[in-house]
């Protein structure tokens, strides 16, 4: 087992942020704005976009050289930078042992560990139907967000809440979180405690609608955002719906534009056809014209 370097007991002095997605850019301009040092930004390599030289850097590159920060893909630059603490937030890659046993490191975590360790801590909690998540900021260790807890911060699970929405609020909430914990002594981690669930990258086949399942659990796959069915054999993508009481069989449109579940029916709210832009579903019922009892969820064509 990997001996971890010892977290810096009062405020760290320099840092090394690690980082990659869009949700990992404010909790970086919140050190920033707090008067920390952030010596250097680590991120993933440029992407090559298309068949050109172009090339994508990530959302916290961006970030990073708008704030004047220096930016590296290499993770054993962290240890050359005379930093007393390494902040992790989305980076999207282990870190190995020989980085953990120099410098000491602390992940922003969004769930409730033990739940939901993993890729997709946001989006399994809204599937599963939890009525909280939150966030942790916990020291880094082997293994995938193993480490003991330093702080945690509870937040509700509204119902109608999409997932984009939560993850924005548990990003406003990790930033400030991150910067109170920081700037007032790490403290000392506890260990984690409860039953372990993961929360597996989700795969694209997970996005299609059963509508078998109740209406309930279809709602909370459209509230991810990427749910979708298919209608006269061309895809649908279902962004916006809500339970409805009223009856109707499983796959099966009835008015007012409603889809009947495995219990109870989901009434459709926006919608966006394969190849046009996103719509409500009102619109889109005027141009498609659905027929009571016809089918959502046949095979697509081609």
């Amino acid at each position: 087992m990997t001996k971890l370097a010892a977290l810096p007991a009062g405020r760290p002095q320099r840092l090394v942020y690690f980082g990659t997605p869009d949700m990992a850019v404010k909790p970086l301009e919140a050190l920033v704005e707090g008067g920390f040092d952030v010596a250097l930004v680590i991120t993933r390599a440029d992407k090559r976009r298309g068949r050109g030289n172009d090339v994508t850097p990530s959302p916290v590159k961006v970030a990073a050289l708008r704030l004047g920060l220096a930016v590296s893909h290499s993770v054993d630059e962290a240890l050359h930078q005379g930093a007393d603490l390494g902040v992790v937030v989305a980076f999207g890659q282990l870190i190995k042992p020989h980085v953990l046993e120099r410098l000491p490191m602390v992940n922003l975590h969004f769930s409730l560990l033990p739940r939901w360790r993993g890729a997709a801590p946001v989006e399994r909690a809204v599937l599963a139907g939890d009525s909280t998540t939150g966030v942790c900021l916990m020291q880094l260790a082997e293994g995938l967000d193993t480490g003991p807890v330093l702080d945690v911060v509870e937040v509700a699970i509204d119902d109608d809440q999409s997932a984009a929405d939560l993850r924005a609020a548990l990003v406003q909430i990790g930033a400030q979180q991150l910067v109170r914990v920081l700037g007032g002594g790490i403290g000392t981690p506890v260990p984690q405690q409860g039953e372990v669930v993961y929360a597996a990258k989700l795969r694209p086949e997970e996005f299609m609608i059963d509508w078998s399942r109740a209406a309930v659990d279809v709602h909370r796959l459209v509230r991810l955002g990427l749910a979708y069915t298919t209608f006269r054999g061309k895809r649908l993508k279902v962004l916006a719906a809500s339970v409805s009481d009223g009856s109707a069989a499983p796959a099966r449109f009835a008015a007012p534009l409603r889809v009947g579940c495995g219990s109870e029916s989901l009434a459709l709210e926006r919608l966006q056809p394969e190849g046009k832009a996103a719509m409500d579903a009102t619109a889109w019922a005027h141009g498609a014209r659905p027929i009571e009892g016809e089918q959502f969820g046949e095979a697509a064509s081609g």
